[in-house]
This record gives structure tokens, sequence and C-alpha cells, in this order.
């Protein structure tokens, strides 16, 4: 499953992300590529929401992997040390590869 996300990701809107996270992990998809190029912003509700689709990945056997752009939102991911949690790819097609979907 890959899901898509733009615009903030904070305080605001997190909720709605929170709950699709929720919903997506209650069915058949453990496995989750979370494409974060076209975030602008992300804060600590956000970063929170993110580590909690990984654990609940985690334990259905699942993961989650994410793919971020060089900039702001990859600069928070080194900050925080999450860069050490997440599989995070440059692209979109390098986490296809990387995950075996594109041979």
């Amino acid at each position: 499953m890959i899901l898509r996300l733009s615009g903030s990701l904070d305080v605001a809107t997190t909720r709605l992300m929170k709950e699709t996270l929720a919903e997506l992990s209650t069915g058949k998809h453990h496995d989750l590529i979370i494409d974060l190029t076209q975030v602008e912003f992300l804060d600590s509700t956000g970063l929170g929401a993110l580590v909690g689709a990984y654990r609940r990945a985690a334990e259905a056997g699942g993961r989650v992997e994410l793919v971020v752009s060089d900039g702001p939102i990859a600069r928070l991911f080194n900050i925080t040390g999450l860069c050490r949690v997440f599989t995070i790819f440059g692209s979109l097609g390098e986490a296809l590869e990387g995950i075996g979907a594109v041979q």
C-alpha cells in the first residue's frame, strides 16, 4: 500500500492521517510506503503518528517505509534519530525497488 501525503502534517491535520493509518492497519495492509515528498511541514504530532503506524505495522509483522526528499523533512528525521528507525528512500521508485516490488 502506498500513501501519498502533501501539505502540512501538524497538530491541525494529523488527526485525519492517524485515522487513515489506523484504518489501514486494521485491514490486511501491514506493509506501507508513505510518500512524504510533497509534505512541506512536519511537527511532533505528525512524527508521532508515523511512529505509531510503524509500531502497529511491526506488531502485525509488517513494515512502514518512507519516501523523503532532501530538505527540511529529511533533516528532521536525521535530527530526531528517526532515520535509524525507518527505512527512508529518496524517491518512490527507489522505495519500490528497495522492497522488491520492481525488478
